[in-house]
């Protein structure tokens, strides 16, 4: 898909590119999604917030009937409440995971995600500091590694993030897991195989859209998956540098609409 062409679908990651630094949705970037959705063009958000924050995320992209969750791993139908892919890491391959990890590194902080109700709460290590006002509860790793997860995030305190993206991903084979890194001090360690782009093309095999015909904004290096996967990829200029070094361009920040201001552009290129 060239520059300045109308997609069949446009896939936007959330935090950091379509939300503002405030949490917030601007009403002219709902009103340029609901203008690109009355077009035609399929909007799909595709975040790795799991399927707990659905209405949360549901509202940030609200003409969106699809919504891919958990980094791909959870894929909703927001119509009929159907479930379209639902992926697990079982408790033990995760707990190999964490183990591989202290191996190369020494201790670190977990929290899992198992849940997938509406508000459900995170468990994690005693010690692992939340930064979000979602529920979050303390609990034993025999507990936490006791069933099958959508996801774990990993804190390595002593670490730049960045740095312990690479370690991460150095011992963790893709045969144990998918490691990734979505902005937060921590990374995550999703099942094998589940990437956004995995997670994008259950929505686009539904809907009988292909790739190439798929417009892809994001922001972190999570997005890479999904922006190489797509037609064109779109950074937003927040952007990690890993993910604007695979994108075919570069717009506006999140804080600037920049999601919207490129959709606009195309609106009014179609018209």
């Amino acid at each position: 898909m060239g520059a300045g062409v109308l997609p069949r679908l446009v896939a936007t990651d959330l935090d950091g590119t379509l939300i503002r630094s405030d949490g917030t949705v601007s009403s002219y970037t709902h009103d340029v999604l609901r203008r690109v959705r009355s077009s035609g063009v399929e909007v799909v958000g595709v975040t790795g917030r799991g399927p707990r924050l659905r209405t949360l995320s549901a509202a940030a992209v609200d003409v969106s009937r699809y919504l891919v969750c958990a980094q791909g791993g959870f894929v909703l139908d927001l119509e009929t409440g159907g479930v379209l892919k639902a992926t697990r890491i079982a408790g033990a391959v995760a707990a190999q995971a964490v183990a591989l990890i202290e191996e190369r590194v020494g201790p670190v902080l977990v929290t899992v995600e198992a849940e997938e109700s509406d508000s459900a709460p995170l468990h994690g290590d005693a010690g692992f500091a939340w930064p979000y006002p979602d529920p979050w509860e303390p609990l034993d790793r025999a507990a936490m590694f006791s069933g099958d997860l959508l996801k774990l995030f990993v804190l390595a305190p002593e670490l730049d993030v960045d740095e312990f993206f690479a370690v991460a991903r150095s011992v963790v084979p893709p045969s144990v897991g998918e490691v990734t890194y979505a902005g937060q001090g921590f990374v995550e360690i999703c099942p094998t195989g589940v990437t956004k782009a995995a997670g994008l093309a259950v929505v686009c095999d539904t809907l009988g859209v292909a790739a190439a015909d798929v417009l892809a904004f994001g922001d972190m290096p999570n997005d890479i998956p999904m922006l190489e996967w797509a037609g064109r990829g779109v950074a937003v200029a927040n952007a990690h540098p890993s993910l604007k070094a695979v994108a075919e361009e570069v717009a506006r920040s999140n804080d600037d609409d920049g999601v919207a201001g490129y959709l606009e552009h195309l609106l009014e290129g179609e018209g």
